[in-house]
């Protein structure tokens, strides 16, 4: 049986001290005593943690060090191929890199170098000065990026075992505000669409339903909260037409799903809006594709590139400060696909 890789978090644990302390222990930076720093890489060696890269430096070395002049942008094959939604991110980004003098490196990671925990030559090599996870790598993996003591940020993904700052939409209050919006204009019988196991941005969706429902004293009603749903045209067409009856109108997590939705309603005789509303969430291009026009939750991408960078800065500043979350705010972009209900 392998023996389990010894993280940074583990040599924290086994000291009582902060991951912190040793990540700039062990990158041979500033911010721990001499004492200290030769304690943990005394435990590191103890342990049998494995050093990635030139990390391990002696402290003579720390006033030496300077700026790769390089920051990395690491996702999935999948990320970087929904270039409606992370493309204007990522060209966000791209311009928030220059205009402070550095050069981007982009790396797709791939499910075997996740399985394989192979990091990209550049962070191995310690070759950047910050890196951007945008959207979700498994944990695993994204601990192991961590680890190499270099400052990251997640955009558009967290998770209660990656202790890095976050930059996210405010997916429960955006879900709840949609809620309420139905809610004002006389829905009391509202529906649920989106996977909840595929990312937390949607369970927290969901959340914000279910805190809309509470707060607002409406009834939920489980058949049609549908947390599985896959963006597939038949598994639609078999979820909605095997309800006895239809909700007055449909939140979707994402334009996509909005999407199918409303053409598997329409396929089923119903009207849109007269007989039941759509909203989604994001405003991409499907969301103005749709026949009518789906009303959705706008996300502004450029903010979220441009928070993305000056939260990595101050972090590279910053390196002990506790790691935090930034929720950005959404626009109600009201469309054709809601009106008050007929009943």
């Amino acid at each position: 049986m392998t023996k389990p890789k010894v993280t940074m978090q583990d040599i924290a644990d086994h000291l009582q001290i902060s991951k912190n302390s040793v990540s700039q222990a062990l990158s041979g930076k500033g911010g721990v005593s001499e004492e200290t720093r030769k304690l943990i890489m005394q435990t590191a060696d103890e342990l049998g943690y494995v050093y990635t890269g030139n990390r391990k430096r002696s402290s003579d070395q720390e006033d030496k060090e300077e700026s790769t002049g390089s920051i990395a942008l690491v996702a999935t094959d999948f990320a970087f191929s929904m270039r409606g939604f992370f493309g204007e991110i990522y060209l966000t980004i791209e311009n928030e890199v220059q205009k402070r003098g550095k050069k981007l490196l982009i790396q797709s990671i791939s499910q075997q170098m996740m399985k394989e925990q192979t990091l990209p030559p550049f962070i191995e090599g310690r070759e950047v000065d910050g890196i951007l996870i945008l959207s979700h790598l498994s944990t695993d993996y994204m601990n192991t990026l961590i680890d190499t003591g270099i400052p990251t940020v997640l955009i558009d993904h967290h998770h209660p075992d990656v202790q890095a700052d976050a930059i996210l939409t405010n997916n429960r209050f955006s879900a709840y505000h949609v809620v309420k919006y139905l809610y004002e204009l006389g829905h009391t019988r509202i529906g649920f669409v989106g996977n909840t196991s595929f990312s937390p941005s949607y369970y927290e969706r969901l959340e914000g339903f279910r805190l809309a429902h509470h707060e607002l004293g409406m009834e939920l009603h489980p058949n049609w909260i549908l947390s599985d749903a896959l963006e597939d045209q038949e598994f639609m067409e078999k979820r909605l037409q095997g309800l006895d009856e239809q909700p007055t109108a449909w939140f979707c997590v994402n334009d996509g799903l909005g999407f199918i939705v409303n053409s598997t309603i329409y396929n089923m005789g119903y009207q849109i809006p007269g007989d039941i509303s759509i909203v989604s969430f994001d405003n991409g291009q499907l969301s103005r594709l749709a026949t009518p026009k789906t009303t959705t939750m706008g996300v502004d991408l450029r903010l979220f590139g441009q928070t993305a960078i000056r939260q990595l800065f101050w972090r590279m500043k910053q390196p002990d400060a506790p790691h935090m979350e930034l929720l950005l705010p959404t626009t109600l972009i009201e469309r054709d696909s809601t009106s008050a209900p007929r009943n």
